[in-house]
């Protein structure tokens, strides 16, 4: 059974590991397809709790969200399906002004680990469609203050459809980013995650940004540069389309584009602080096979029983979304601040997840012990601070609490949240 969609808020408290070696920090872009306005499959949140519980990114890159609501709505589900600690950086509707069609309800914006990292700046380049978001965040080193570490995020979605006119557009797109890249340091750590709307390498957007003579100059990371667009040789780039069924929202033409991106500044593939892992670029849900071909992803064509992504996977892929995701990791020697890590096996449990007045915790970890638990309802309102004591078995009064669905959470360790029922 998916996992029931839980709202609650992330609080940690951070503390210095004498601990070095290589950090690891996996990054997602994804086109949410219109979420959460386009509503053609019912209760597609779950497929999406189902992907991220997969891969758990530590920054994860979206466009085509509609609103504040549908962001929030996905703030909680990276909460519940990867960890608590999880925020977003602020939403704002699109600024750029597209007077052809209203376009106005697609928005980029960046979810993140903030254990992991802190955002230092958010920036928006407008252009005649929509923005480019930009932010600029920091890793949470133990030397952040005298040696920061700094990546800006770019997240964008250029004009779809092929032609010249739509072409040119997104030429011209690429350009104002260009505009704004120039004023930055030549060794700036930049990544890139969009729908860039791409049919071949030779477009002169994908050019603009590999172009050498430019301040920033891009890589693409798995080095897959040719003309994708039906062509069967670039299948394990290929993003879209899911889908070959009407009425679902989105694309409909099968497997055959390579749409979805993420790159990186030149310097991040080995000369930065923070570095691509190679070969980690894979396009998630694509199991690379030519027989999947203009075929839907969830298809037996799309899949082997030694294939990475299963059924299950692709299924919930198929229903969320006209594209897949993209991801790739990233590395650094760096040492991270870090959330106390708690890893024993049933550190903390309850005597019963549906209880009437009293809850009775089992407290096996004496790093859980004189600490605080939080309980947070559906809304992800902390409810309730539970201060434990030095006994197994503890016992805590809820009887004020309306009846409904509660997380129980550990802010200070890394243990996943225990949810129960009030029924009184």
């Amino acid at each position: 059974m998916k996992k029931t969609l839980i709202g609650f808020f992330a609080v940690s408290l951070l503390s210095i590991l004498n601990v070095s070696g290589q950090e690891t920090f996996k990054v997602m872009f994804y086109n949410l397809l219109n979420y959460p306005l386009e509503d053609a499959v019912p209760n597609r949140e779950d497929d999406l709790e189902l992907i991220l519980s997969n891969y758990q990114p530590d920054l994860f890159l979206v466009c085509e969200l509609n609103n504040s609501t549908g962001a929030d709505n996905v703030l909680n589900i990276t909460r519940s399906a990867i960890n608590i600690n999880f925020e977003m950086a602020t939403y704002v509707s699109n600024t750029s002004d597209d007077s052809g069609s209203d376009q106005n309800d697609l928005q980029n914006l960046l979810y993140y680990d903030s254990t992991k990292f802190t955002i230092e700046e958010e920036l928006i380049v407008p252009t005649d469609l929509r923005d480019f978001n930009i932010y600029r965040i920091r890793l949470n080193t133990i030397d952040q203050d005298t040696n920061p570490i700094d990546i800006y995020v770019v997240i964008c979605h250029l004009k779809a459809s092929s032609g010249v006119e739509n072409a040119q557009r997104r030429f011209e797109m690429v350009q104002e980013l260009d505009a704004y890249l120039n004023t930055l340091p030549e060794e700036t750590n930049i990544l890139l995650g969009g729908d860039l709307n791409l049919y071949t390498a030779s477009e002169s957007a994908f050019q603009e940004l590999l172009d050498g003579t430019n301040n920033i100059v891009f890589a693409d990371p798995p080095n897959r540069v040719g003309s994708w667009n039906n062509n069967v040789n670039f299948v394990d780039v290929f993003t879209q389309s899911t889908r070959t069924q009407n009425g679902l929202g989105g694309s409909t033409g099968g497997f055959d584009d390579r749409f979805d991106f993420i790159l990186t500044s030149e310097n991040m593939l080995d000369t930065s602080d923070v570095t691509y892992v190679p070969d980690s670029y894979q396009v998630y849900g694509n199991n690379g096979l030519a027989s999947c071909y203009n075929r839907r992803i969830n298809s037996s064509d799309c899949g082997t029983i030694n294939s990475q992504f299963s059924f299950e996977i692709r299924d919930a892929l198929h229903n969320f979304s006209d594209h897949l995701p993209v991801t790739l990791s990233l590395e650094t020697d760096a040492t991270l601040l870090s959330t106390k890590d708690v890893s024993l096996v049933d550190a903390l449990s309850l005597e019963k997840n549906i209880i009437d007045y009293n809850i009775f915790i089992y407290i096996n970890s004496f790093e859980l012990l004189n600490e605080q638990l939080y309980v947070f309802d559906m809304t992800g309102k902390r409810v309730k601070t539970l201060r434990t004591n030095t006994n197994t078995r503890q016992e805590y009064d809820l009887s004020d609490l309306q009846n409904g669905l509660y997380i129980l959470a550990a802010p200070n360790s890394n243990l996943n949240p225990i949810k129960f029922i009030i029924s009184h």
